[in-house]
């Protein structure tokens, strides 16, 4: 029986998690604070000398893959390399996951290492939604499209509803945690979603602005003291609900809205504002909505975001005489257990001599 180490990670920790092939629950799991974009070599070795090192596989989660990869991959010479060629298209994100790749890598020598993608799932995502409206030119020499991330979440949802309620079905996943996305799902593909060439796109996020008119950042560029580098910063880390009301945890923003808080209250609506428009967004490339899930921190735990959030989406949650209800699930975040999946997948693959299937992107 293969066990598979899963290391998920994150903007602000490390998650490891031990996964058998006999069940879902992890065989052994820590979350280890990682702050910045540095990895705490001695942290992870006192992790790792547990149950967590008793491993056959490491999987690793990779935000950005590229127009080069989609589907897992066995990590070699050639794929570090590839990989350290994407960091800038995921400067916060990337460096960190290869600097945990590195580390692991040396506290558990000779096993076979798996990269698994956040932007994998949305390889599927059709011309229409995956093209940006910019000159032919610079798409062809840049690569520039939407990408999309949080695609290992957005696959565990499709693969959690195809399971418990059937094939077929129209679903609108909401990833909302300090980083959120939305995903418009059918037949377990994805055809649209919120994150486009960076994860910065779409959604309000905790310190993140999401969407925001790129005449506006030129407007502050051409006419302002504010230099790139800056504004970079300020829409990866000042703003999203920090930048609306100087709090970034979504709990505590609504305990301050709950005492009074003016800014408190415009963040949550903002915030609900947006999810709510970007729901309906991905109901309409579906053609209709069958169900609404709600995962990740916020998903899964702050029922007033989930409730008025719905309140404007009548249309879908409500029945008429022209369509049925969507069902609306909240479904608990598990990466891993997609991580892990893949990893076996693409292991079995090679032992077989046989290649994963390699899925491009138009």
């Amino acid at each position: 029986m293969s066990r598979v180490l899963a290391v998920n990670t994150g903007s602000s920790s490390i998650k490891l998690a031990l996964l058998g092939e006999r069940s879902d629950e992890p065989l052994a799991a820590v979350e280890l604070d990682a702050p910045g974009v540095s990895v705490d070599t001695a942290q992870l070795r006192g992790a790792l000398t547990g149950a967590l090192g008793d491993a056959d596989i490491v999987v690793h989660r990779i935000v950005h893959g590229g127009t080069e990869f989609s589907d897992a991959v066995l990590i070699d010479g050639r794929v570090r390399a590839a990989l350290h060629g994407l960091v800038s298209l995921a400067p916060l994100h990337q460096p960190k996951s290869l600097a945990a790749l590195d580390a692991v890598g040396g506290l558990l020598p000779g096993l076979p290492t798996v990269a698994c993608f956040d932007t994998g799932f949305h390889a599927s995502l059709p011309p229409a939604a995956a093209t940006f409206a910019l000159p032919a030119a610079w798409r062809q020499r840049w690569g520039l499209r939407r990408f999309g991330f949080h695609g290992l979440s957005h696959s565990h949802v499709a693969r959690y509803v195809s399971e418990t309620l059937g094939d077929g079905l129209r679903v609108v996943s909401c990833h909302l945690g300090a980083g959120a996305s939305l995903c418009a799902i059918a037949d377990g593909r994805s055809l649209d979603t919120t994150m486009g060439f960076t994860p910065l796109d779409g959604l309000v996020m905790a310190t993140r602005s999401g969407s925001v008119d790129p005449g506006l950042l030129l407007w502050l560029l051409e006419h302002t003291e504010l230099r790139e580098h800056e504004v970079a910063a300020a829409l990866e880390h000042e703003s999203g609900l920090y930048g609306l009301c100087g709090h970034a945890d979504m709990r505590t923003v609504l305990d301050a809205r709950a005492a009074g808080d003016a800014r408190a209250t415009l963040a949550v609506e903002v915030y609900v504002h947006r999810l709510r428009a970007g729901i309906a967004a991905m109901a309409a490339a579906l053609g209709g909505c069958d169900v609404i899930v709600f995962t990740g921190g916020i998903g899964e735990h702050a029922t007033a975001i989930r409730d008025e959030a719905l309140d404007g989406l009548g249309f879908l949650t409500e029945a008429s005489a022209l369509h049925p209800a969507a069902r609306v699930l909240t479904v608990r975040a598990r990466e891993d257990l997609e991580m892990a999946r893949q990893a076996r997948r693409c292991c079995e693959a090679r032992a077989t001599g046989l290649q994963a299937p390699v899925r491009s992107r138009r």
